[in-house]
């Protein structure tokens, strides 16, 4: 498959789509008892550790929402904006968190040294993102609530910097607020280009739209970010804490566990980016958002900068099942 050419262009204006969909490549093959039975079609960039583009499929120039995968940069808006946080609570901060006890547990904690409860959040009520999680969260009698949203201690963090602040906290989310102008601005630093377009995510947060080359060129510069700098604290508090950034059962914390200097974080509607310590990183899309083309084609990207290392192997293990037994599996196809 030949790479398709990249732009340094800025990304296209907001409601401008700079490539059809379909004429994507298909990154990942459904294969049931030796039959292709379908594919899943999508974008990625690899780039080298000294930043350029070493190989792109699809069109990595065109504008995305980076969904949770831009979480870092939110991050690092907090602590700019003043919030002493550090460890394991700057991880959940950066984090789509499983909804374990343990990250319930701390979400409590932080809103509580903040002086705020769970009531201020605005996210949306939900189950734990794990479904084992939610399994036994709902045997044991609960509903949803909003601490419980995966999001949750993004937003105890957000709240926690316009207490700080003196901001108002009834309006954190709105794309105007001064937090969230200060998030705008680091995406746009760290991308190395202008926001495309600003909506809303799942979680009600403003979520601003790059290419996957901006989001790579992101986690590249949080990785290489002085010691002491927003970006690297960040960064540095995701790695030595990735159980709190995903979960106990989750790609993004087995990678970061595994590959030591690894930044990794996942974004719903499938997106993925990963930076590795010496700066060669990857950021790709699934464009009918099928998270089961995730791990394939994160473990073949990591192959292609040069990771050799058994969690490849777990994270692309896809089984596909019939009758109860595995009976093909998803595979990338590049």
């Amino acid at each position: 498959m030949t790479p398709s050419a990249v732009s340094s262009a800025p990304a296209a204006p907001s409601g401008i789509s700079p490539a059809r969909p379909d004429a994507h490549p298909v990154l990942a093959e459904v294969v049931r008892s030796g039959f292709v039975e379908g594919g899943h079609r999508g974008s990625l960039v690899v780039l080298a550790a000294d930043g350029s583009v070493e190989r792109a499929l699809g069109d990595p120039a065109a504008p995305v929402f980076p969904r949770s995968a831009n979480k870092p940069m939110q991050a690092a808006a907090v602590l700019r904006a003043g919030l002493d946080m550090s460890g394991e609570r700057l991880a959940l901060a950066a984090a789509s968190h499983s909804g374990e006890g343990f990250h319930l547990d701390l979400v409590r904690t932080m809103l509580a040294e903040h002086g705020l409860t769970p009531g201020d959040l605005r996210t949306p009520p939900d189950l734990p993102l794990d479904p084992a999680e939610a399994e036994a969260y709902l045997a044991a009698g609960n509903v949803r609530e909003r601490i419980t949203m995966n999001c949750s201690g993004k937003h105890t963090a957000m709240l926690a910097a316009c207490a700080l602040n003196g901001w108002d906290r009834t309006s954190y989310l709105d794309p105007a607020h001064p937090l969230q102008r200060l998030v705008h601005q680091v995406v746009e630093e760290v991308a190395g280009e202008p926001v495309a377009a600003v909506g809303t995510d799942g979680c009600g947060a403003p979520l601003m739209a790059i290419s996957l080359v901006g989001l790579a060129r992101a986690f590249r510069s949080f990785v290489l970010a002085e010691p002491g700098t927003a970006e690297r604290r960040v960064a540095d508090a995701m790695r030595a804490h990735p159980e709190y950034v995903a979960g106990t059962r989750r790609p993004d914390t087995w990678l970061m566990r595994e590959v030591p200097g690894t930044l990794s974080k996942m974004g719903a509607e499938a997106v993925q980016a990963v930076a590795l310590a010496d700066g060669r990183a990857l950021a790709f899309k699934i464009d009918d958002g099928a998270g089961r083309a995730l791990g394939p084609v994160l473990a073949r990207s990591l192959r292609l900068l040069g990771v050799d290392a058994p969690v490849a192997d777990r994270i692309g293990h896809a089984p596909l099942l019939g009758g109860g037994g595995e009976v093909g599996e998803i595979r990338a196809a590049f």
